[in-house]
């Protein structure tokens, strides 16, 4: 969503940051919300391609990100200095939550450079570094674990700036009407959907008009919550008519099971009839062993024969 208001004046400043994934990752969030500048203070590793990496589509903020060699050197032109810290600090300092660091630094970045500071992954920022700044903003977190990692840190902060610049633009959150494709049923339609159904319910011997147990007053808080749409209005009174037709007529349905149960026994008794082709098969193997069983006796017909006619040459 874009913005009416102009938040590049917000630079994300990271300070010491070890890893360079960090710094990619912090890129991609920065250009999620719509800020622009990334100043460096003294990184570890710097460029790099795993910052590239993980950056994604974000490398135009790494090409631009400006290195220095202090955190005074960041944020000497700036009119409002916020730094991220996890912990209290032995000298109170004024503390705010995101959305107000988000409210403050949205309206400053109108006439002034705000930066938002986050210090080094394992030890945040020093106390010196902290006192630079005029305000701190921590994170509510679970108080056994509050320690976030550097780039989802800046994915918090920078979601709140983006939210505050979408307020004071006067961009208003999309509702419901706004995207979607029916249209909601009327009071009326909505009535008679309430007067079919307990028509219906009473058929079924579901309601009992005499002992209702608030049924109906339910059924009317259910639909009430949903707030059904035309088409779905129209999907349930089409089912609860074929449930009224269903209950003067069930024969429909009966003769539906039957036809069903006759195909099924068709099926079952064609399976257990042989086929045509089947028994020619079995008459023509049948005759072939015939065949062959006469070509043997034959054979042993010719061969006695000639053991006889042997014999009587030699006698």
């Amino acid at each position: 969503m874009s913005l009416e208001i102009d938040i590049s004046n917000i630079r994300v400043v990271l300070v010491n940051t070890s890893h360079p994934g960090n710094i990619g990752a912090s890129a991609r969030a920065m250009k999620n919300m719509g800020l622009k500048n990334l100043t460096l203070v003294q990184p570890g590793e710097f460029p790099s391609g795993v910052a590239v990496g993980r950056a994604v589509s974000a490398i135009d903020i790494l090409d631009r990100a400006v290195v220095v060699d202090s955190l005074q050197e960041a944020v000497k032109d700036c009119g409002l200095v916020i730094g991220a810290s996890a912990r209290s600090r032995k000298i109170p300092w004024p503390v705010i939550r995101p959305e107000e660091c988000a409210e403050k630094a949205v309206t400053e970045c109108r006439n002034s450079q705000v930066a938002i500071v986050f210090g080094r992954e394992d030890s945040g920022l020093t106390n010196d570094e902290l006192q630079l700044c005029h305000f701190h903003v921590q994170i509510p977190t679970d108080e056994k674990y509050s320690s976030l990692n550097l780039a989802a840190a800046v994915m918090v902060i920078t979601y709140e700036l983006h939210r505050a610049a979408l307020k004071l633009s006067g961009d208003q959150p999309q509702v419901e009407e706004d995207y979607w494709d029916i249209e909601k049923a009327t009071g009326e339609q909505v009535e008679h959907l309430h007067e079919h159904l307990e028509r219906v319910l009473i058929r079924l011997d579901f309601h009992d008009v005499d002992n209702p147990r608030q049924l109906m007053q339910r059924m009317r808080r259910l639909f009430g919550r949903i707030r059904l749409d035309l088409m779905e209005m129209n999907i349930l009174r089409g089912f609860l008519a074929r449930i009224e037709l269903y209950l003067e007529n069930p024969k429909p349905g009966q003769k539906v099971r039957q036809k069903l149960q006759n195909k099924i026994e068709s099926q079952t008794g064609e399976e257990r009839r042989p086929s045509p082709k089947k028994e020619i098969r079995k008459r023509k193997d049948f005759a072939d062993t015939a065949l062959n069983k006469r070509q043997v006796n034959t054979m042993a017909e010719i061969l006695e024969q000639a053991s006889k006619n042997k014999r009587k040459i030699s006698d």
